[in-house]
Protein backbone atom coordinates (compact mmCIF):
# COMPACT_ATOMS: atom_id res chain seq x y z
CA UNK A 1 0.00 0.00 0.00
CA UNK A 2 1.20 3.50 -0.86
CA UNK A 3 0.23 6.16 1.69
CA UNK A 4 0.55 9.93 1.31
CA UNK A 5 0.71 11.96 4.52
CA UNK A 6 -0.08 15.66 4.81
CA UNK A 7 -0.98 18.05 7.62
CA UNK A 8 -1.53 21.72 8.37
CA UNK A 9 0.74 22.04 11.43
CA UNK A 10 3.88 21.84 9.29
CA UNK A 11 6.60 19.32 8.46
CA UNK A 12 8.11 19.49 11.98
CA UNK A 13 4.86 18.68 13.82
CA UNK A 14 4.88 15.77 16.26
CA UNK A 15 1.45 14.63 15.11
CA UNK A 16 2.74 14.10 11.58
CA UNK A 17 5.61 11.98 12.89
CA UNK A 18 3.15 9.95 14.99
CA UNK A 19 1.04 9.29 11.90
CA UNK A 20 4.14 8.41 9.90
CA UNK A 21 5.19 5.76 12.44
CA UNK A 22 1.79 4.11 12.24
CA UNK A 23 1.61 4.36 8.45
CA UNK A 24 5.10 2.91 8.01
CA UNK A 25 3.79 -0.34 9.47
CA UNK A 26 1.05 -0.42 6.85
CA UNK A 27 2.90 0.38 3.64
CA UNK A 28 5.14 2.75 1.70
CA UNK A 29 4.92 6.26 3.13
CA UNK A 30 5.37 9.57 1.33
CA UNK A 31 5.07 12.94 3.06
CA UNK A 32 4.15 16.30 1.51
CA UNK A 33 3.59 18.86 4.26
CA UNK A 34 3.69 22.66 4.57
CA UNK A 35 7.02 24.17 5.56
CA UNK A 36 5.28 26.20 8.28
CA UNK A 37 2.14 26.35 10.40
CA UNK A 38 -0.94 26.56 8.15
CA UNK A 39 -3.85 26.03 10.52
CA UNK A 40 -7.31 27.45 9.71
CA UNK A 41 -6.48 27.90 6.03
CA UNK A 42 -9.33 25.65 4.91
CA UNK A 43 -9.05 24.93 1.16
CA UNK A 44 -7.02 28.04 0.41
CA UNK A 45 -4.73 28.14 -2.65
CA UNK A 46 -1.95 30.67 -3.24
CA UNK A 47 -2.48 31.33 -6.93
CA UNK A 48 0.37 32.54 -9.10
CA UNK A 49 2.97 32.14 -6.34
CA UNK A 50 6.08 30.02 -6.86
CA UNK A 51 6.21 27.03 -4.53
CA UNK A 52 9.56 25.92 -3.13
CA UNK A 53 9.91 22.21 -2.35
CA UNK A 54 12.59 20.85 0.00
CA UNK A 55 13.45 17.18 0.44
CA UNK A 56 13.96 16.05 4.06
CA UNK A 57 16.33 13.07 3.95
CA UNK A 58 16.65 13.08 7.76
CA UNK A 59 12.96 12.85 8.60
CA UNK A 60 12.69 11.23 12.08
CA UNK A 61 10.62 8.29 10.77
CA UNK A 62 11.84 6.03 7.95
CA UNK A 63 9.68 6.98 4.96
CA UNK A 64 10.11 6.70 1.21
CA UNK A 65 10.51 10.46 0.85
CA UNK A 66 9.47 13.56 2.80
CA UNK A 67 8.93 16.96 1.21
CA UNK A 68 8.19 20.32 2.80
CA UNK A 69 6.36 22.72 0.51
CA UNK A 70 5.91 26.48 0.75
CA UNK A 71 2.19 26.23 0.20
CA UNK A 72 -1.09 25.40 1.87
CA UNK A 73 -2.24 21.92 2.92
CA UNK A 74 -4.49 21.57 -0.13
CA UNK A 75 -1.62 22.63 -2.37
CA UNK A 76 0.64 20.03 -0.77
CA UNK A 77 -1.79 17.33 -1.89
CA UNK A 78 -2.11 18.80 -5.38
CA UNK A 79 1.65 19.08 -5.86
CA UNK A 80 2.32 15.61 -4.46
CA UNK A 81 -0.25 13.98 -6.74
CA UNK A 82 0.75 15.81 -9.89
CA UNK A 83 4.51 16.30 -9.49
CA UNK A 84 6.13 14.31 -6.69
CA UNK A 85 4.70 10.80 -6.51
CA UNK A 86 5.44 8.50 -9.47
CA UNK A 87 2.00 6.86 -9.12
CA UNK A 88 -1.08 7.85 -7.11
CA UNK A 89 -1.29 6.75 -3.47
CA UNK A 90 -3.89 4.26 -2.30
CA UNK A 91 -4.94 6.56 0.54
CA UNK A 92 -4.15 9.98 2.02
CA UNK A 93 -3.92 10.51 5.78
CA UNK A 94 -4.03 14.09 7.06
CA UNK A 95 -2.84 15.04 10.58
CA UNK A 96 -2.55 14.25 13.34
CA UNK A 97 -3.72 17.82 13.94
CA UNK A 98 -3.02 19.43 17.30
CA UNK A 99 -6.56 20.58 18.07
CA UNK A 100 -9.97 19.06 17.40
CA UNK A 101 -11.65 19.35 14.02
CA UNK A 102 -15.28 18.97 15.03
CA UNK A 103 -18.49 20.86 14.39
CA UNK A 104 -18.28 24.15 12.52
CA UNK A 105 -14.48 24.22 13.02
CA UNK A 106 -14.28 21.68 10.19
CA UNK A 107 -15.10 24.50 7.75
CA UNK A 108 -11.86 26.31 8.67
CA UNK A 109 -9.60 23.27 8.92
CA UNK A 110 -6.57 22.87 6.70
CA UNK A 111 -6.31 19.28 7.93
CA UNK A 112 -9.78 18.41 6.66
CA UNK A 113 -9.31 20.42 3.46
CA UNK A 114 -6.21 18.40 2.57
CA UNK A 115 -8.18 15.16 2.96
CA UNK A 116 -11.02 16.56 0.85
CA UNK A 117 -8.53 17.58 -1.84
CA UNK A 118 -7.44 13.96 -2.03
CA UNK A 119 -11.06 12.84 -2.36
CA UNK A 120 -11.59 15.37 -5.14
CA UNK A 121 -8.81 13.53 -6.96
CA UNK A 122 -10.49 10.15 -6.49
CA UNK A 123 -8.34 8.97 -3.56
CA UNK A 124 -9.65 7.69 -0.22
CA UNK A 125 -8.72 9.92 2.69
CA UNK A 126 -8.97 10.35 6.44
CA UNK A 127 -8.34 13.30 8.73
CA UNK A 128 -7.01 12.78 12.27
CA UNK A 129 -7.03 15.31 15.11
CA UNK A 130 -6.46 15.33 18.85
CA UNK A 131 -7.21 17.71 21.67
CA UNK A 132 -4.60 20.47 22.01
CA UNK A 133 -3.34 19.43 25.43
CA UNK A 134 -0.08 17.78 26.60
CA UNK A 135 -1.71 14.41 27.34
CA UNK A 136 -1.89 12.32 24.14
CA UNK A 137 -2.19 8.85 25.70
CA UNK A 138 -5.35 7.86 23.83
CA UNK A 139 -4.11 8.93 20.40
CA UNK A 140 -0.71 7.32 20.88
CA UNK A 141 -2.26 4.01 21.96
CA UNK A 142 -5.20 3.76 19.54
CA UNK A 143 -4.06 5.49 16.34
CA UNK A 144 -2.78 2.25 14.81
CA UNK A 145 -5.86 0.19 15.63
CA UNK A 146 -8.29 2.79 14.34
CA UNK A 147 -6.27 3.37 11.18
CA UNK A 148 -6.26 -0.36 10.41
CA UNK A 149 -10.01 -0.52 10.97
CA UNK A 150 -10.67 2.41 8.64
CA UNK A 151 -8.75 0.67 5.86
CA UNK A 152 -11.19 -2.22 6.04
CA UNK A 153 -14.37 -0.14 5.95
CA UNK A 154 -16.30 1.09 2.94
CA UNK A 155 -16.86 4.77 2.38
CA UNK A 156 -18.67 6.65 -0.37
CA UNK A 157 -16.85 8.49 -3.15
CA UNK A 158 -17.99 11.84 -1.74
CA UNK A 159 -16.88 11.25 1.87
CA UNK A 160 -13.77 11.23 4.04
CA UNK A 161 -13.23 9.79 7.50
CA UNK A 162 -12.84 12.26 10.37
CA UNK A 163 -11.27 11.01 13.62
CA UNK A 164 -10.89 13.07 16.80
CA UNK A 165 -9.12 11.84 19.94
CA UNK A 166 -9.74 13.17 23.46
CA UNK A 167 -6.80 14.50 25.44
CA UNK A 168 -7.57 12.60 28.61
CA UNK A 169 -5.54 10.04 30.50
CA UNK A 170 -6.26 6.41 29.66
CA UNK A 171 -7.84 5.89 33.08
CA UNK A 172 -10.52 8.45 32.14
CA UNK A 173 -11.04 7.25 28.57
CA UNK A 174 -14.56 6.08 27.67
CA UNK A 175 -13.88 4.29 24.36
CA UNK A 176 -14.80 4.85 20.69
CA UNK A 177 -18.03 6.21 19.26
CA UNK A 178 -18.57 5.57 15.55
CA UNK A 179 -20.86 7.33 13.09
CA UNK A 180 -20.76 10.62 14.95
CA UNK A 181 -22.51 13.46 13.16
CA UNK A 182 -20.86 16.83 12.64
CA UNK A 183 -22.11 19.11 15.42
CA UNK A 184 -24.04 22.15 14.27
CA UNK A 185 -22.04 24.10 16.80
CA UNK A 186 -18.58 25.47 17.52
CA UNK A 187 -16.65 24.73 20.71
CA UNK A 188 -15.35 28.28 21.00
CA UNK A 189 -17.77 30.97 19.85
CA UNK A 190 -16.01 33.85 18.09
CA UNK A 191 -16.95 37.28 19.41
CA UNK A 192 -15.32 40.63 18.77
CA UNK A 193 -14.81 43.80 20.75
CA UNK A 194 -14.91 46.95 18.65
CA UNK A 195 -12.44 49.75 19.36
CA UNK A 196 -12.79 53.20 17.77
CA UNK A 197 -9.31 54.58 17.06
CA UNK A 198 -10.31 57.76 15.28
CA UNK A 199 -9.39 59.06 11.83
CA UNK A 200 -11.75 56.51 10.29
CA UNK A 201 -9.90 53.54 11.80
CA UNK A 202 -11.77 50.80 13.66
CA UNK A 203 -10.02 47.89 15.36
CA UNK A 204 -11.52 44.66 16.68
CA UNK A 205 -10.19 42.21 19.24
CA UNK A 206 -11.25 38.58 18.94
CA UNK A 207 -12.55 36.90 22.07
CA UNK A 208 -13.45 33.21 22.31
CA UNK A 209 -16.24 32.03 24.58
CA UNK A 210 -16.35 28.30 25.25
CA UNK A 211 -19.67 26.60 24.55
CA UNK A 212 -21.38 24.96 27.51
CA UNK A 213 -21.28 21.17 27.30
CA UNK A 214 -25.02 20.91 27.95
CA UNK A 215 -25.65 22.95 24.78
CA UNK A 216 -23.66 20.60 22.51
CA UNK A 217 -25.91 18.33 20.38
CA UNK A 218 -26.20 14.70 21.43
CA UNK A 219 -24.75 12.13 19.03
CA UNK A 220 -22.29 14.66 17.61
CA UNK A 221 -18.53 14.57 17.19
CA UNK A 222 -18.04 17.43 19.61
CA UNK A 223 -20.19 15.83 22.30
CA UNK A 224 -18.18 12.62 22.02
CA UNK A 225 -14.75 14.17 22.55
CA UNK A 226 -16.03 16.43 25.32
CA UNK A 227 -17.08 13.27 27.16
CA UNK A 228 -13.66 11.60 26.65
CA UNK A 229 -14.63 9.37 23.74
CA UNK A 230 -12.83 9.08 20.41
CA UNK A 231 -15.19 10.39 17.74
CA UNK A 232 -15.16 8.63 14.37
CA UNK A 233 -17.43 9.87 11.62
CA UNK A 234 -17.66 10.93 8.00
CA UNK A 235 -17.59 14.29 6.28
CA UNK A 236 -19.43 14.57 2.99
CA UNK A 237 -18.35 16.95 0.25
CA UNK A 238 -21.27 18.45 -1.60
CA UNK A 239 -19.12 19.32 -4.62
CA UNK A 240 -18.49 15.64 -5.39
Amino acid sequence: MKILLVNDDGIEAKGLADLARVSAALGEVWIAAPDKQCSAMSHRLTLGVEKDIMIHPDYPVPVKKAYSISGTPAECVKIALHELLPTPPDIVFSGVNYGWNTGFDIAYSGTVAAALEARMNGIRAAAFSTQAVPCQEVMERDLMAITRELLCKDISDDEIWNVNFPGCALRDYQGELWNRKVARAQLFLDTYQRIEKGNGIISVIEKNIKMREEDIPEGSDLKAVMQNYTSIGKIRSHVL
